[in-house]
């Protein structure tokens, strides 16, 4: 039995390595939650170098989560610092189940994987780097069965 879950679980981060990736994907960063759960002070930093401020990009949001996940959503709070240190915030809702509790996204036994799109065709209006910050904003501390959580910025199609 364990050799069964240890092998459903390499399965699952392999599976969830190759849909989270494509060549049109410019940058990308998934980090690992410890515990399985999102603190609500842990924030996530994504530190995104733009050289091409002519090319629009979709920005994703990416997590995997359990099946005991105790929601059907997700709330983040998203802030954005522009090389001129001018930001950006907003609150972002990750749908992540149906009305009638079906999984959404990706699944492979009891593992959910999701790219939810925060913004469609940007174009990065500098060079320079940009910061994402992501945090959790779902009014309780620890946001359990949460395995990893990230950002992904692919050219928009």
């Amino acid at each position: 039995m364990k050799q069964m879950l240890k092998i459903t679980a390499i399965i699952a981060v392999v599976a969830s390595v190759i849909s989270c990736s494509n060549k049109s994907t410019f940058y990308e960063q998934i980090i690992d939650m410890k515990g399985e759960q999102w603190n609500r002070d842990s924030v996530l930093i994504f530190e995104v170098p733009v050289t091409d401020t002519t090319t629009p990009y979709n920005i994703l949001f990416c997590n995997r989560i359990t099946g005991q996940y105790p929601y059907s959503n997700m709330y983040l709070f998203i802030t954005i610092t522009a090389p001129d240190h001018s930001h950006q915030t907003d609150t972002l809702e990750c749908l992540l189940a149906d009305k009638r509790g079906k999984w959404l996204g990706k699944g492979f036994g009891n593992i959910w994987s999701n790219n939810i799109v925060y913004k469609h065709n940007v174009v990065f209006p500098a060079k320079g780097s940009y910061t994402f910050y992501i945090e959790q904003a779902m009014r309780i501390e620890n946001l359990e069965h949460v395995l990893d959580a990230g950002l992904k910025i692919e050219k928009a199609k």
